[in-house]
């Protein structure tokens, strides 16, 4: 019963740590996804939807990063840290609410945790992304 429980914390740290980790990989994984089905639906094949998705997926991330970087008006790098948090904080709304469904918690508290995770998740994607633009960056915001 006690290692049940053991290597139930362990696993759900695992995946609250994977979360974490990955969060930063929102838009790009959306945007991969997004135009790998569309390459898929135009004709292009089960190979060229993957081709296509992991070059639109990494186009998406280095563009990101190095906007991010390069570009001094805080203004629009608030808007491109928020692009990037934005799907992240929604992807930790659905992970910590589907947890708090499987722990049994109410409906109420159900959304109360899955709003908390989803700042928190959110955050550490802006974090990231930010930390991300590197040392050497213009400004820090």
């Amino acid at each position: 019963m006690f290692v049940s429980a053991l290597l139930s914390v362990i696993g759900l740290g695992f995946l609250c740590w994977l979360l974490f980790s990955l969060a930063v990989y929102a838009l790009p994984f959306f945007v991969a996804i997004t135009a790998g089905y569309y390459a898929f639906e135009s004709g292009a094949g089960p190979i060229g939807a993957v081709a296509v998705a992991l070059l639109g997926g990494a186009i998406a991330l280095v563009l990101g990063q190095v906007a991010f970087a390069t570009i001094r008006s805080p203004i629009i790098r608030l808007a491109l840290g928020a692009l990037y948090a934005l799907p992240a904080g929604l992807a930790g709304f659905h992970a910590v609410k589907g947890l708090a469904q499987a722990g049994g918690a109410g409906e109420s508290w159900t959304l109360v945790f899955a709003t908390v995770g989803a700042i928190i998740v959110g955050v550490t994607a802006w974090v990231r992304i930010a930390s991300l633009a590197g040392p050497g960056s213009p400004q820090q915001v």
